[in-house]
């Protein structure tokens, strides 16, 4: 048993080591490629801001132009080539159709009718929380995470969102977090825990304070 237990720790830390990762999966995308991959590609690329026209699946020349913007500003080579680094910073930056859904539920669930930057405001902690060791390393575990958002408790995460709520969390996606880099956010007029209370506050936006 030992010595099978042994194997099966050796072949798990060669599949660790040696598989490719999503984005190096992804296979080299240049002008006039016509592809599943050109969709992905466009779709992060206008999370960012760097692509507006239209998602077709087709490297034309504003997808080009897009990518050469894009590898400029993140300091990459300005080749119009989308390999594996290009690749890899767009998915470090950029997240599925799936998760921006999800986020846009919370959004519009957690800030509806609060001021537009409050709605940015409440996808920025979220992101914050991505990049926070205290947190879950992705999307749906941060927002599923037990007594993370009240949204989530009662239900009202499955309300259909409004235009509002995705563009905020695009914003927020492409930098923009009036938070100043909270991870928390409560409403004073409701909030009963003490713990909250300790929070360090960093922004007052509506109804919302917003802390570290």
């Amino acid at each position: 048993m030992k010595k099978q237990a042994k194997v099966l720790f050796l072949l798990t830390l060669l599949l660790i080591t040696f598989l490719p990762s999503l984005a190096e999966a992804n296979p080299l995308l240049g002008y006039g490629d016509q592809q599943g991959f050109v969709y992905d590609l466009q779709h992060r690329l206008n999370q960012l801001g760097f692509f507006t026209g239209r998602q077709d699946g087709r490297f034309g020349k504003e997808t080009y132009q897009a990518v050469l913007r894009f590898q400029k500003d993140y300091g990459l080579k300005a080749d119009g080539l989308v390999g594996d680094k290009t690749w890899r910073a767009l998915y470090s930056r950029t997240f599925t159709e799936e998760e921006i859904r999800l986020l846009t539920r919370v959004v519009h669930a957690e800030a509806n009718g609060e001021p537009y930057a409050g709605q940015v405001a409440v996808a920025a902690v979220i992101l914050n929380r991505l990049e926070s060791p205290d947190f879950p390393k992705s999307i749906k575990g941060i927002i599923y995470e037990p007594y993370a958002f009240e949204s989530v408790a009662n239900g009202t995460i499955w309300q259909t969102p409004d235009a509002t709520a995705r563009r905020a969390v695009y914003d927020a996606i492409r930098g923009y977090d009036p938070t100043h880099g909270a991870l928390f956010f409560f409403n004073p007029a409701t909030a009963k825990s003490k713990w909250i209370w300790s929070r360090k506050p960093l922004a007052t936006i509506g109804h919302h304070i917003f802390a570290a």
